[in-house]
């Protein structure tokens, strides 16, 4: 008889939302439309490619796709805390391109994104960083201003710095979608060479 409490607490557990949870650890990519693969679709936006990477060169991790189009770093500090659940070990920040469109102040995004950052670091996770550049309509000195803030933020918090996401790709035509915004399958491809020498030091091989 006493053996049934100890049972119960046992299916319990397997039916638990931890449990529900197990799996490989994660990888997170939070951004905005050029991660959440618009008008290609998530199964071939660059975080789908850097699983590809990652199952290619032995390493167990699932990647989660956690793009949302139009997002700003203002809006991701409203949602990236449910993004986080499970065990996440790495978090690539891929945020702020909207900021700049909007012109959003720069200590505005930078405070943003270091509360991101912080939180990851507050979890044990590691985080990689991804920058982002901001077009010149709001001014030059706003632009310079921008690109130098992720470079900060990568110094202070000795984290991986990935250069602007869009840098292989934007001046090539055959590499972006009609819009001129986004990238299309190749580009992802592209993005993803990118991020992987980056992200792949910070991988555990599968033992």
């Amino acid at each position: 008889m006493r053996l049934r409490p100890l049972i119960f607490l046992a299916a319990f557990a397997a039916l638990s939302p931890s449990a529900a949870h197990a799996g490989p650890p994660r990888i997170v990519v939070l951004g905005d439309s050029l991660t959440s693969g618009r008008g290609i679709g998530k199964d071939d936006a660059y975080p789908a490619v850097l699983q590809e990477h990652l199952e290619g060169s032995g390493y167990d991790y699932e990647v989660i796709n956690a793009g949302v189009s139009g997002d700003t770093t203002g809006r991701a500090l409203r949602r990236y805390r449910d993004a986080l659940e499970g065990d996440v070990q790495i978090l690539i920040v891929a945020l702020g391109a909207n900021d700049g469109l909007r012109g959003v102040p720069v200590e505005q995004v930078k405070s943003n994104l270091t509360t991101i950052i912080e939180d990851a670091r507050r979890r044990r996770m590691d985080v990689v960083l991804v920058g982002m550049d901001a077009l010149p309509m709001r001014g030059w000195d706003y632009s310079v201003a921008f690109h130098r803030m992720y470079e900060d933020l990568a110094a202070r918090f000795r984290i991986p710095l990935v250069p602007f996401l869009l840098v292989n790709v934007m001046s090539n035509p055959s590499l972006m979608q009609s819009d001129h915004v986004h990238p299309n399958r190749a580009g992802a491809r592209v993005i993803a060479d990118l991020i992987w020498p980056h992200l792949e030091p910070l991988l555990k091989k599968v033992v």
